[in-house]
């Protein structure tokens, strides 16, 4: 009878023995390659870090790089990737992917491919965007009747659409990682909101699929857990003026897009044309954009005029310490946050949220009756922040408010020290 050391030994020979011949099966597949070295100067170390590798560089070092046939390659394995087409123009720009680094170390990734021809390859989902409206009705006074839900890629919201239209499911694009969902409203509204997720699975797909507002109700995937109303919600844009936070309101028109939806990367475009923003009236674009393995949305602000006070922030709610960290120097990062029984799961349902800002954009905290605000300052006419959410029934989740700053020590510490690509 073998020894228990033994079986583990056999396994691991069978392991190196399947990797070796995966390996060699991608080189056959993928005879031509390029390697890429990534520099994490993180005391600590990383797990899902994000990386992002240009086409365009590594079509310097290999000229005959196909962006239709790759995988990427770290530690001897196959790991999961997607190419992003950042500027919208029909060519993919970069390489999405996510890896685990030690603290302060190097790691090499090696970029596999054919010169020709297509070989896709499928990943499981970590991330997803998606937005779906109905098709094959019609409104009547503003009420969408009949019809089925179709997911798109892009939408004019329709001029006739407001809150509770029944048209957008869930109201609005949603988006989420393996960790959680969001959303935003997408009409006069336009406020972000939580989903809290039981599972790491994929679940928007399903989301107010068996009654337009269901999700309100706790069910094996998770619910809808927080209270927007008229406040900011959670990291919700908007300007600061007169006094208090204002939500993009009042538009000409608005169209949003699915501009990726992948396993490890996924972003909401949008275009809000002839926002009334105080006395300025301008074209908004937002874009927001989630990583597999993490909380953080991160969203990029620009206009096409000078905007000298975008601001975001957080609900208020009752039973919750709001707390803050002051960056020291401009190109680090800092935070608001809130943490406490501000759940709509039950009376005694922790979440902890979070906005996070770098110090060369922050022109000063304040508030509102409803809202703690970030007011920001733009670097020519764009402005760029993340948010977070933090449940405690996620899996995994955090538990009390020591752990939830502890998190926001170690995220703020990955923002001031980001990863480098050496080509």
């Amino acid at each position: 009878m073998k020894t228990i050391t033994q079986i583990i030994w056999l396994l691991a020979l069978i392991m190196i023995g399947c990797t070796k011949t995966g390996m060699r099966e991608l080189k056959q597949q993928f005879p031509k390659s390029v390697t890429i070295h990534i520099k994490s100067e993180n005391p600590l170390a990383l797990a899902d870090a994000p990386v992002t590798l240009s086409i365009a560089k590594i079509k310097q070092q290999a000229p005959t790089f196909n962006p239709d046939a790759y995988v990427v390659i770290a530690n001897g394995q196959e790991i999961a990737s997607q190419v992003f087409d950042k500027n919208r123009d029909g060519i993919a720009d970069e390489i999405c992917c996510v890896v685990n680094i030690p603290a302060n170390q190097t790691i090499a990734l090696t970029v596999r491919y054919a010169e020709s021809g297509k070989q896709p390859r499928t990943y499981k989902k970590r991330t997803q965007a998606e937005l779906s409206h109905k098709v094959g009705g019609k409104f009547v006074d503003r009420k969408y009747i009949g019809g089925e839900f179709q997911n798109v890629d892009v939408l004019h919201v329709p001029p006739e659409h407001t809150d509770h239209s029944f048209d957008i499911r869930y109201e609005g694009p949603g988006w989420e990682s393996d960790k959680v969902g969001y959303r935003f409203y997408l009409d006069w509204r336009n406020a972000i909101d939580i989903f809290g997720k039981k599972t790491t699975d994929m679940v928007l797909q399903n989301v107010g699929l068996d009654g337009f507002d269901s999700y309100h109700e706790m069910s094996d995937w998770g619910a809808d857990v927080f209270k927007v109303g008229d406040t900011f919600g959670i990291g919700t844009f908007g300007i600061w003026y007169q006094d208090r936070g204002n939500r993009v309101t009042k538009t000409d028109s608005i169209t949003c897009m699915i501009v990726a939806n992948g396993p490890v990367y996924s972003q909401i475009h949008t275009i809000y044309y002839g926002w009334q923003a105080g006395t300025n009236k301008v074209d908004l674009t937002a874009d927001l954009s989630i990583w597999a393995g993490s909380r953080l949305t991160h969203c990029v602000l620009s206009t096409n005029g000078a905007m000298d006070n975008f601001c975001t922030g957080l609900a208020k709610a009752e039973h919750t310490e709001f707390f803050k960290l002051l960056p020291e120097h401009p190109d680090e990062w800092g935070y608001v946050a809130l943490w406490g029984k501000q759940s709509l799961a039950s009376d005694d349902d922790l979440l902890g949220i979070a906005v996070l800002f770098q110090g060369k954009q922050l022109q000063e905290l304040t508030e509102d009756q409803l809202n703690q605000i970030v007011v920001l300052k733009a670097d020519d006419d764009k402005a760029d922040y993340y948010f977070l959410a933090a449940w405690g029934q996620e899996p995994g989740g955090i538990q009390t408010q020591d752990a939830f700053h502890e998190y926001l020590k170690q995220t703020v510490i990955g923002l001031n020290h980001p990863i480098k690509i050496i080509m």
